[in-house]
């Protein structure tokens, strides 16, 4: 009980840089500045990893083609991405962080959670503490950042959406459950389209509707995840800042927006999956033993095949082989929403710390 006092009156920040690579890029180069640009590859094989606000205004964000996207936007400017360059963006303003608390939890390159319940300045103002930060980032780095204040991790990751860009939402403990009550269901963390098609198919449009159903009738329509719903309009999130996360698996996926039904549809999709997922593995120098391949069905079921090699592995064309190996091991069932590869039992005797999100979509 004294535990779950105690998270529940954390202090809380999750800082989100504004359209991270972006505005790494415009801020590099001048000529950019004002202008929508796409970070990622044009044509129909490219994909949007990151877009200027210029550019979103267009309906140009991250995972579509770039095709789609210069339909969308015929004055777009691609830019090749520079990921060490953005490595090097990340660590200075990670250094701004631990300034202020050693519990940071990085998610990615551009977010990470700061638990300042405790903290370096003895300021017991998380929202100021969150001001001088992004002040900070601006003055030292020279970009801009949004943040979100509140007692545990979900309600801060879904308040720093609220005030983009360069803005900032606190969320008082007094005021948590009529914040999460009048939330539009899609505002959720973790609740992508689909899911929110299916919320408004029964009844759920708000963070009040999603209260009123019992937890039974979550589980029975979400599964795992329904559990989650439960607990977290209610203001409960039990999870703990992690200033140090090791990897136990490095794994890329993808979502389609048609289902497909061919293996050899498939097939191609692995291969550019396979590709981002070897990048990943060059770029931390990890590698690994344990293909698995991931499948999630039209019906939302989850089917997962996986096969061990004697050594470890790394290169794209040895993991599509396992992979393509894996795909036609017995027939689909029904058609695929989802595709994905990781690979685990990883060469981690050398204690990499891996600090960032290294499973994600494009």
């Amino acid at each position: 009980m004294e535990e779950q006092e105690h998270i529940q009156n954390c202090k809380i920040i999750h800082v989100d840089m504004d359209a991270f690579y972006a505005s790494v890029e415009q801020m590099d180069n001048p000529e950019l500045r004002g202008k929508p640009i796409a970070v990622g590859g044009g044509g129909s094989r490219g994909v949007v990893a990151a877009a200027s606000y210029e550019a979103r205004k267009f309906g140009v964000r991250s995972a579509i083609s770039g095709y789609q996207a210069k339909k969308n936007c015929p004055d777009l400017i691609f830019v090749r991405p520079r990921f060490e360059r953005y490595r090097e963006i990340s660590e200075k303003i990670r250094q701004i962080f631990f300034d202020y608390t050693d519990l940071v939890e990085p998610l990615s390159l551009d977010e990470a959670y700061l638990d300042v319940t405790v903290n370096k300045k003895g300021n017991p103002s998380a929202t100021l503490i969150a001001q001088e930060i992004r002040k900070r980032i601006l003055d030292e780095v020279g970009l801009t950042a949004s943040a979100g204040i509140s007692i545990n991790k979900f309600i801060a990751k879904v308040a720093s959406d609220f005030n983009k860009p360069n803005g900032q939402k606190t969320v008082n403990p007094d005021e948590v459950l009529t914040f999460l009550e009048e939330l539009p269901i899609r505002k959720f963390y973790g609740v992508g389209k689909v899911t929110t098609e299916k919320m408004y198919q029964l009844g759920i449009f708000t963070g009040k509707d999603l209260k009123e159903k019992p937890v039974d009738f979550l589980i029975k329509h979400f599964g795992k995840s329904g559990a989650f719903y439960y607990a977290v309009v209610r203001g409960i999130h039990n999870s703990a800042v992690k200033p140090e996360r090791i990897a136990k698996s490095v794994g890329a996926e993808h979502t389609f927006h048609e289902n497909l039904t061919s293996e050899i549809f498939m097939m191609e999709r692995l291969e550019a999956i396979a590709a981002i997922l070897e990048r990943r593995l060059k770029k931390y120098d990890i590698s690994g033993k344990t293909v698995t391949l991931k499948i999630k069905y039209s019906d939302f079921s989850l089917q997962t095949r996986s096969k061990t090699m004697p050594y470890f592995i790394s290169d794209k064309s040895l993991i599509l082989d396992v992979a393509k190996e894996l795909l036609y091991q017995e027939k689909m069932k029904d058609s695929v929403r989802l595709l994905g590869i990781s690979l685990g039992n990883l060469n981690t005797e050398v204690k990499k710390t891996v600090a960032v999100q290294l499973k994600f979509d494009f």
